[in-house]
C-alpha cells in the first residue's frame, strides 16, 4: 500500500498540493502534519511508523518533508526497512528505496553519514585528549574542595567520624570517603 506523508512547518501554510500530489500516484493513506520538521517529535509521523506493515511504501511529496538532515532520513529509512517497507520521493526520483538504484543510493547516503559520524568522533577524541593534556577536567564538578578534604582530613584524625565530618561539611558520607580514598 503507499502511504503519503505530508507536512509544513507553520499553521498558516498549507497542505493542498502536497496532498494532491500525494493522492494522484495513488496514495490510499495520508498523514499530515503542521510542525517544524527540525523536531523529533512528530506525532503523526510517529503513528504512520507504527502502524506500517510489509510492503508498504511511504511517499513524500520531497525528502525535507520527511527529514531534515540526512541523519534524520537515514534513521527513519532504517525504520522503514526494518519494517520491511519503502520509501519513495516524488521530486527526487532518486530517493525510491523499492528500486536496486535507490538502495544503492540510501546506502552510499548511509556509508557518507557513517564516516561523517567516525570523523567527528575521532576529533571529539582528540579534542578531549588535547583538553585533558592542557588540564582541563570533564565531568560533574566535585562536591568537594580540595581546602574542604582538607579540613575532613584533619577533623577525621583529630576523632571525628565520617558521617560527623559529612554532616559539618554537609555532604553526604559516601561522598566524603569517596573523597578521603582518592
Amino acid at each position: 500500500m503507499l502511504i503519503g506523508y505530508a507536512r509544513v512547518s507553520t499553521d498558516d501554510q498549507d497542505l493542498t498540493l502536497q496532498r494532491a500530489a500525494l493522492k494522484d500516484v495513488g496514495c490510499k493513506r495520508v498523514y499530515e502534519e503542521k510542525v517544524t520538521g527540525a523536531k523529533r517529535d512528530r506525532p503523526q509521523l510517529v503513528r504512520l511508523l507504527d502502524q506500517l506493515r510489509t510492503g508498504d511504501v511511504v511517499v513524500v511529496s520531497r525528502l525535507d518533508r520527511l527529514a531534515r538532515s540526512t541523519r534524520d532520513l537515514l534513521e527513519i529509512a532504517e525504520q522503514l526497512n526494518e519494517a520491511q517497507a519503502g520509501l519513495r520521493s516524488l521530486h527526487e526520483p532518486w530517493a525510491d528505496t523499492t528500486s536496486p538504484a535507490g538502495r544503492m543510493v540510501l546506502t552510499v547516503f548511509a556509508g557518507i553519514a557513517e564516516f561523517e559520524r567516525e570523523l567527528i568522533r575521532e576529533r571529539t577524541h582528540a579534542g578531549r585528549k588535547a583538553a585533558k593534556a592542557r588540564g582541563v577536567r570533564f565531568g560533574r564538578p566535585p562536591k568537594l574542595t580540595a581546602d574542604q578534604v582538607a579540613l575532613a582530613r584533619r577533623l577525621v584524625t583529630e576523632g571525628a567520624s565520617i558521617p560527623e565530618a559529612s554532616k559539618i561539611l554537609n555532604v553526604h558520607r559516601a561522598t566524603l570517603y569517596r573523597a578521603l580514598h582518592s
